[in-house]
């Protein structure tokens, strides 16, 4: 095992950024015109030592952050160390990325594609649930229901380009109730994707008191990229389908959905929450 000091150095990245709105027309039903803002989108094509892999639809946001998460949640690079640079340009609507030494039978492992229920039609490359039995999780990861309580109401009064312009998914971390990193996007797999690039940059988080929230639903492909990402507890404002529920039982993850004000669903592992609040009162 390499030392840190033997580590290769961090990828360089570029800093590019764009607008997450634009302002448009729009007419009322009562035929009143007024100006209002909504979210921007735009293609971001994907080439990995030159070669097109994949266009990404995103409000660009993060574009570097976003691309180096796609390529460790879909396990087309094993670490950060992989890769040299990230380059990003919105002229063009391409991000180069330059590895330190090719990724290995790249042809064959993006050859089957499977389309989930990511909003935009997210995809994940081979088997959704490859290597799934190999994670493992923190056993002795806790979520106090207060700090949910916590969660959850930050999220509820954080700024955001869903308060003013809707049509977004956000998905957030943090370190027990405290927030780590809150990201937009305009499908669900794009957020987390860039919260897994911007994790794998940080010095290790605590493992045991990671806790990812998101606004969409808990499906396959957001439970297997969260128990990636090292995350033992995953909250939703929304509920979860059969198979996330399935494969969050399998790697022991928490999955909690319905999240709102003081009420949850915990679907899986409920031994991970610590009830320590009272429960609410009838309205």
């Amino acid at each position: 095992m390499l030392e840190a000091s033997t580590l290769p150095s961090p990828p360089r990245l570029t800093q590019a950024r764009a607008d997450l709105t634009r302002e448009v027309s729009v007419v009322d039903e009562s035929g009143q015109v007024s100006r209002i803002r909504i979210p921007a989108e735009r293609d971001l094509t994907v080439y990995v030592d030159k070669r097109e892999l994949v266009t990404l639809m995103t409000l660009g946001a993060h574009p570097e952050w976003l691309v180096l998460g796609y390529l460790l949640n879909q396990r087309l690079v094993g670490s950060v160390q992989e890769i040299e640079s990230i380059s990003v340009d919105w002229e063009v609507g391409a991000a180069a990325v330059v590895t330190r030494q090719g990724i290995d039978r790249i042809e064959e492992r993006t050859a089957r594609r499977v389309v989930t229920t990511g909003c935009g039609q997210g995809s994940v490359f081979g088997g959704l649930m490859d290597d799934v039995d190999r994670i493992q999780l923190p056993p002795q990861a806790r979520l106090r229901q207060s700090q949910l309580y916590e969660i959850v109401n930050t999220i509820r009064l954080h700024d955001s380009t869903y308060k003013t312009a809707g049509s977004v998914h956000a998905c957030a971390l943090f370190a027990g109730e405290h927030l780590q990193l809150f990201v937009e996007d305009v499908g669900r797999h794009n957020a987390v994707d860039t919260i897994a690039g911007w994790m794998a940059l940080q010095p290790a988080l605590p493992a045991g008191e990671r806790v990812f929230y998101t606004t969409g639903r808990l499906t396959s492909e957001m439970v297997i990229k969260s128990a990636q990402m090292g995350v033992p507890v995953v909250i939703s404002r929304s509920g979860t389908t059969e198979m996330g529920l399935n494969v969050a039982e399998r790697v022991g993850l928490c999955a909690i959905g319905r999240a709102k004000h003081r009420h949850f669903l915990c679907y899986t592992h409920p031994e991970r929450i610590v009830f320590d609040a009272p429960p609410p009162t009838a309205a």
